[in-house]
Formats: C-alpha cells, sequence, structure tokens
C-alpha cells in the first residue's frame, strides 16, 4: 500500500518542473528591460509550458489557466526589475505565476467549502496501479476536479512547498483554515487516486 507521505512525495516529484537557468538569462533579463520584443518573445516562448502547467493546477479548466497564464506574464514583464539573481529566473517567474493565479482566484470569489462524507483511502492494493500509470498530466486533471479552496492550499502546501504560516497571508485566512483544507485536500484525492487510475487504465 501507498503511504500518504509516499503518495504527496510522488506528487511533488511528478508535477515539478525544472527551471535551470543560464549565463545568458542576464542578456536576456537586460534585452526585455530595454523592450526589445524578440527578447521578451523569446522568455515568453522558453518559459511558456512549465509555467502553463502550473497555472493549470490552480485553474479549473485550460481556459481559465490561460487567463492566468497572460496575467502572470503582464506581471513578468512589468516587474522584471525586481529579479535580482538570488535564485533562478524560473524560480522567480514561477513565483509570480502562483502570484497572480491567486489573485485571479479572488476575482472568481474563491470559496473555502466543506464538503460532508469523505472518504479515506481504502486498502484495496492499487499502489502498483497509482506509482507505475499516474503521470503529471493525469495528476493535474485530478487536482482540477477539487473544489477552489481546496485545490489551492493542496497546491501551495504539497506542490510549490508554502508553510501553512505564508498560506494563511497570501489568501487572507488564518493558519487552522490553511490546515483544515489541506487535510480535507488530501483525504479527497486519497480517495480518487485508486479509482481515476483504474479508469485511465481500463
Amino acid at each position: 500500500m501507498l503511504s500518504s507521505g509516499n503518495l504527496f512525495g510522488l506528487i511533488r516529484t511528478l508535477l515539478d518542473e525544472p527551471a535551470s537557468v543560464q549565463d545568458q538569462d542576464q542578456h536576456l533579463i537586460e534585452a526585455c528591460l530595454q523592450g526589445e520584443r524578440a527578447a521578451q518573445r523569446a522568455l515568453y516562448e522558453r518559459f511558456r509550458s512549465d509555467m502553463f502547467r502550473v497555472c493549470l493546477r490552480y485553474a479549473a479548466n485550460r481556459e481559465d489557466a490561460e487567463d492566468y497564464l497572460q496575467e502572470g506574464f503582464i506581471t513578468v514583464y512589468k516587474d522584471l526589475q525586481q529579479f535580482r539573481g538570488d535564485g533562478p529566473l524560473g524560480g522567480w517567474i514561477r513565483m509570480v505565476m502562483v502570484r497572480a493565479s491567486l489573485q485571479q482566484l479572488r476575482k472568481r470569489k474563491m470559496a473555502f467549502v466543506d464538503l460532508d462524507g469523505i472518504p479515506t483511502l481504502s486498502e484495496n492494493g492499487h499502489s502498483t496501479l497509482i506509482t507505475a500509470q499516474l503521470d503529471a498530466e493525469r495528476l493535474t486533471c485530478l487536482i482540477q476536479q477539487m473544489p477552489p479552496g481546496y485545490r489551492t492550499v493542496f497546491n501551495l502546501y504539497i506542490v510549490d512547498g508554502y508553510s501553512h504560516e505564508e498560506i494563511a497571508d497570501m489568501l487572507g485566512i488564518s493558519t487552522s483554515t490553511s490546515k483544515t483544507q489541506l487535510f480535507k485536500a488530501r483525504h479527497w484525492m486519497q480517495a480518487r487516486v485508486p479509482d481515476h487510475v483504474s479508469k485511465v487504465s481500463s
């Protein structure tokens, strides 16, 4: 049986987007800051795919994710001078995308709902199927089905590595609400992973 810790470690690994930075990034950044369209386009093309996957995790569908991505890159171009090179450029852009997604969710009045009767993960021997057949695309699809509050806290804590204190500050909620949403999101995910895997494998 795949333990809860192993399951969520697997999710983090599958959904992690590499964001390596090369020496030429500084030249690209300087060109973007000078308003060179070719450089801005190059920056967009370089990070578009990875950042779209980030937005997909926070959105309910691809159309919303496209909106989040567009708003995110607008912010990237506007605030690029704030990047100090303390870490990877991709990591900074990813943070911008997460915050842009949260801003869009707040505009759409994201609710932290309470669902009754959430089942726990059944012990039915699906761990091999989960490990072998669950990939990033299917995980993203499953995460998109979560209620918005669950999905947002799950992404911020499990995938993006924020603490409950940071999540509470970002979302304007209490740390106890963040912890409760994560607890319910874990059970929601655990209950559906075996069923989801069996469906895609049939």
